[in-house]
């Protein structure tokens, strides 16, 4: 299991790793992980992708993309970065619109839209913008989402309301073509000189997947899948969900800090069994 120090130190056994921030940036992150998994010998295969899971009396036969393996109990903890939320608007597949944020410098001095009111597009609308791109907020909402990072928001805030970055709130991209966008605001449809396009509307667990191995869900089109809250097992004995794929299309009210206790619960039940 792996764990985070409140303090800038992130223990590893007796292995240290400092972070130099507030929290561990991706790459401090991406190394503590690494570390944890040359510390206790764990058997990681990267690049191997799950097809299936069916049960073999009573162990599961997981099938790859290489090979096949035997588990007497499975966890699944897929996230859902894999799989984002179209817009299934005209003009979304162009090579211009971006689904996830890789950095700011490619897009400096260029005509950046962003869609969402959320942490994502707050974050790559203020990261563009001090990369010196025009960058413009579509927001559906009448303002920006209340779960803004309290230490973000007034940043945001001043920044739309100054306009350095412009905002059309109670509006929807409705279009996209190579040099434009189309939206519709309360105004009617307006048309903006574009260069890139980042659709920041979330994203969802492998729905397909979870239904191919046979787990339910609740919720309706939240989409929840089933799990007994305090063994994290599904409905599919010894089949666990950990993280945020427990969350379904309600994608917000789970992230790494109010997940981690999910690991504990796991084990010590499957200890039990």
């Amino acid at each position: 299991m792996v764990f985070f120090s409140t303090s800038d130190r992130l223990e590893i056994g007796d292995v240290p790793f400092v972070s130099h921030g507030d929290k561990p940036t991706r790459r401090e992150a991406l190394e503590y992980y690494r570390r944890v998994k040359i510390l206790w010998n764990l058997n990681v295969n990267t690049y191997e992708e799950v097809i299936s899971i069916e049960r073999d009396q009573d162990f599961f036969i997981v099938t790859t993309n290489k090979e096949n393996y035997s588990s007497k109990f499975v966890v699944i903890s897929t996230g859902y970065y894999d799989n984002p939320n179209l817009l299934n608007i005209p003009g979304e597949d162009l090579p211009k619109v971006k689904h996830y944020f890789d950095e700011a410098h490619p897009y400096a001095y260029q005509k950046v839209l962003i869609i969402g009111g959320g942490n994502s597009a707050v974050d790559v609308a203020l990261e563009t913008f001090r990369k010196g791109s025009e960058v413009t907020m579509v927001v559906k909402e009448e303002k920006l989402k209340d779960g803004i990072k309290y230490w973000v928001r007034p940043d945001i805030e001043n920044r739309i309301k100054e306009g350095s970055i412009k905002a059309l709130f109670n509006s929807k991209v409705v279009r996209i073509e190579d040099d434009k966008v189309e939206v519709k605001t309360h105004d009617g449809i307006v048309k903006l000189p574009n260069d890139f396009v980042f659709a920041m509307t979330g994203y969802h667990p492998n729905f397909e997947f979870l239904k191919k191995i046979k787990i339910n869900f609740t919720g309706n089109d939240l989409l929840i899948p089933q799990y007994d809250a305090e063994t994290l097992e599904s409905n599919v004995k010894n089949i666990f969900l950990a993280g945020v794929v427990c969350c379904g299309m309600d994608t917000s009210k789970m992230f790494i800090e109010n997940s981690r206790e999910h690991a504990f619960k796991i084990f010590e039940t499957i200890r039990k069994k």
